[in-house]
């Protein structure tokens, strides 16, 4: 994730030699982007740090991050199921932290963007310029949401996926050809996706300007919506993701705190 956040800032216009990666593992970073595989000794605080690994790894990251962290820096945190207390906690000097919660879409711009924290003024201004390049930003009001969210936006686009999957698994089932039923399926998918972005009506309106009583579209409506089945599946896949995201912060907490 934090290869694709940087991707975005990249493609945005932030110069390459602005960000300086430390990763033990990784064998090459961006033209022009630093690599380290361990922070320096004596390395300054930085303006603003991104923690972009597994979250159980936090408690043993820590030491050598913490003199990175000082009064003037912005922690952003993409670090699932850790949550702000414990954050601040592990980094008190911090100037600022904010948990963000984006996908993979953030590479190409396009990724819906959670964001809750602490930062204020300076702070919460940086948060906002450095998250335009990725996608929509969203500030949150309450912590807890950040579980429901992490179904919507950062598990959605698996439930898109396999939506456009079962669109060409039906047609292929149906008797068009299956490579010729992918193809098709994913345009669709795009240009409704666009359509919605760049229009002044809710998707809901919209389905209803493409449908005509008793027409193609309308009885495709009708079976989606008998029994109210397609809004039930998607509340239940949301609260299924939900659920286990709460549970895997409560467990990320559980073992930060020993």
């Amino acid at each position: 994730m934090g290869g694709a956040m940087l991707a975005g800032w990249l493609a945005g216009g932030h110069a390459p030699d602005a960000f300086t990666v430390i990763d033990p593992w990784l064998a090459a970073a961006p033209e022009g982007v630093h690599l380290l595989a361990e922070a320096p000794a004596g390395a300054a605080a930085g303006d603003v740090v991104l923690l972009g690994f597994k979250p159980h790894q936090l408690a043993d990251a820590a030491p050598a991050i913490a003199p990175l962290i000082g009064a003037g820096t912005l922690v952003l945190s993409i670090l699932a199921g850790v949550d702000l207390a414990t954050l601040r906690q592990t980094f008190p000097a911090a100037g600022a932290i904010v948990r963000v919660m984006p996908n993979l879409a953030a590479a190409i711009g396009k990724s819906p963007i959670a964001l809750f924290g602490d930062a204020t003024g300076t702070a919460r201004a940086t948060t906002a310029a450095l998250m335009a390049p990725l996608g929509q930003a969203e500030w949150l009001e309450h912590e807890a949401d950040m579980d429901l969210v992490t179904a919507l936006a950062g598990s959605g686009p698996a439930f898109v996926y396999r939506f456009i999957d079962a669109l060409a698994g039906g047609a292929a089932a149906l008797g068009l050809p299956r490579d010729q039923a992918d193809r098709l399926a994913l345009a669709m998918v795009e240009g409704a996706a666009q359509l919605a972005a760049a229009s002044p009506h809710s998707p809901a309106e919209l389905a209803r300007r493409v449908a005509s009583p008793g027409g193609v579209t309308q009885i495709g409506l009708d079976v989606l919506d008998a029994d109210g089945r397609l809004a039930r599946l998607i509340e239940d896949t949301l609260r299924g993701a939900r659920d286990r995201s709460a549970a895997m912060t409560a467990e990320a907490q559980s073992r930060l705190n020993g």
